[in-house]
């Protein structure tokens, strides 16, 4: 049943899954912050703009957003022209940002207050998955909130699931930015070691890749890596961002992050190496120099 959906956050991520939303027959209102976008994004796929994060929630049985930073997120939400100023009792706000699990409960807390239902999903898969509508998305909230929205989710997604109460999104979200951070610089260091050792690393690749040492970053990473291709993926400086919360989440719960550490001081030489917006993994840039 088609129902009258808000989309806060145009931007790699956001574009393709309200895109995904559009094409499924919802009436979507966009907002963005830079007006361009999301005349763009109207001119694809119809819809309507609204010039605040409130004006695009009025009217909204569901508001999704997907913006950079907790910053941003308080700023789209909770702001005299936030989401929440537009939204009814009884409606569902869905956050896709990556952020930190303090903003999380603390949007839970604040929907609560006025009747909104609040679920942090961050998501996994990428600018691909997004356009493919094959997303992860790890969702935190109250199960009946859960259930609400699950349906529009699974528009742009291969696989939802509830993880616990508000902030169990986030949480999971940067178990799977941990594991990524060492998956990448193994990768990167298998490959620089194959070349140093005269092998021929796609050939190398090719066979490893059918036995234990399968990843998703080396079936879909490694010929880009090998060509030195770094604009396939997620920006490096957003990869800092999240480790920094990680780092941060970890020095709360006492959790040992030796490896996620050392990975973001590499990740900070490429940036150092002009390597902002090129992909995570880029990390194999920082050996070959």
């Amino acid at each position: 049943m088609s129902k009258s959906v808000a989309f806060i956050g145009l931007g790699v991520m956001g574009s393709p899954m309200a895109g995904h939303l559009s094409k499924m027959g919802h009436a979507v209102t966009v907002y963005n912050r830079t007006t361009v976008k999301a005349e763009a994004w109207i001119a694809e796929h119809g819809g309507k703009m609204a010039p605040t994060p409130a004006d695009a929630a009025k009217g909204s049985e569901i508001v999704f957003a997907c913006v950079g930073n907790d910053d941003d997120l308080r700023s789209v939400t909770m702001s005299p022209e936030g989401v929440f100023a537009g939204m009814d009792a009884g409606s569902v706000f869905v956050d896709h940002t990556t952020a930190s699990a303090d903003v999380a409960r603390e949007l839970a807390a604040f929907g609560a207050e006025k009747g909104i239902g609040v679920l942090d999903a961050p998501v996994s898969g990428g600018q691909a998955g997004a356009e493919k509508g094959a997303l992860t998305v790890m969702v935190g909230g109250e199960k009946a909130v859960f259930d609400q929205a699950l349906p529009l989710m699974n528009v742009f997604a291969r696989s939802v699931q509830l993880m616990g109460p508000a902030g169990a999104g986030q949480l999971t979200k940067m178990v799977n930015q941990i594991c990524i951070a060492g998956l990448v610089q193994g990768l990167s260091e298998g490959i620089q070691f194959a070349e140093q050792a005269g092998l021929n690393p796609t050939a190398v690749i090719e066979v490893i890749s059918k036995g234990a040492a399968q990843s998703w970053q080396m079936e879909n990473r490694y010929k880009t890596m090998i060509a030195g291709e770094f604009d396939h993926g997620f920006a490096v400086d957003w990869m800092r961002k999240d480790l920094a919360i990680c780092l941060e989440e970890a020095r709360r719960n006492g959790a040992q992050l030796p490896v996620a550490a050392l990975v973001d001081q590499f990740y900070a030489d490429v940036q150092q190496m002009g390597g902002k917006r090129w992909d995570t993994s880029s990390l194999i840039a920082r050996l070959k120099r």
